[in-house]
C-alpha cells in the first residue's frame, strides 16, 4: 500500500476534485463516486460551450451550466475537509500502521485557495441560477 499525501489530495481535489481525481488518488480506481464525477462536470462545459455558441436565451444551458459549478464546489470542498484533517487522523484513516507525517504549509495554502474560489464559483453560481429563474418568471418584480 503506498502512501496517501494530504498536500497531494488536497491540491488534487483542488486542480481537478469536480473530475474525481482525487476519489481515485485516495481510493483507487474501483471508487464508484470518483467514476460518478465526470459526467455531471462535462454536462456543465456542455452548458457553457451552448451558451457560447447560442447565446444566453438556451434554455438547456441554463439547466446544464449550474452542474459546473456545482461539481467545482464539491473539489473546492473536499480539498478543505483533505487539508484541514489532522495529522494524525489523516494517517490512521489513509496511512495506517504508518507514523503520521507533518505536512507543513502545503495543506494550508491549498485550503486558503479553496476557500477563495468556492466562495466566488458558489456565489457566481447561486447569482446566475437565480438571474435565469427571475427572467425565466417573467421578469417583473412585484409592485
Amino acid at each position: 500500500m503506498h502512501y496517501r499525501s494530504k498536500t497531494c489530495a488536497t491540491w488534487i481535489a483542488l486542480a481537478a476534485g469536480s473530475l474525481g481525481l482525487h476519489r481515485l488518488y485516495l481510493h483507487g480506481w474501483r471508487d464508484l463516486l470518483a467514476w460518478l464525477h465526470p459526467l455531471p462536470t462535462l454536462a456543465g462545459l456542455v452548458g457553457v460551450l451552448r451558451m457560447r455558441e447560442l447565446g444566453q436565451d438556451d434554455r438547456l444551458a441554463w439547466v446544464l451550466l449550474p452542474l459546473l459549478g456545482v461539481m467545482v464546489c464539491v473539489g473546492l470542498i473536499s480539498a478543505i475537509v483533505y487539508g484541514l484533517t489532522p495529522d494524525e487522523r489523516w494517517a490512521a484513516r489513509r496511512n495506517p500502521g504508518q507514523p503520521a507525517r507533518a505536512t507543513g504549509w502545503g495543506p494550508v495554502l491549498g485550503v486558503m485557495l479553496a476557500l477563495l474560489l468556492a466562495g466566488i464559483v458558489l456565489m457566481s453560481t447561486i447569482a446566475f441560477a437565480f438571474q435565469k429563474l427571475f427572467e425565466w418568471q417573467g421578469g417583473s418584480l412585484p409592485t
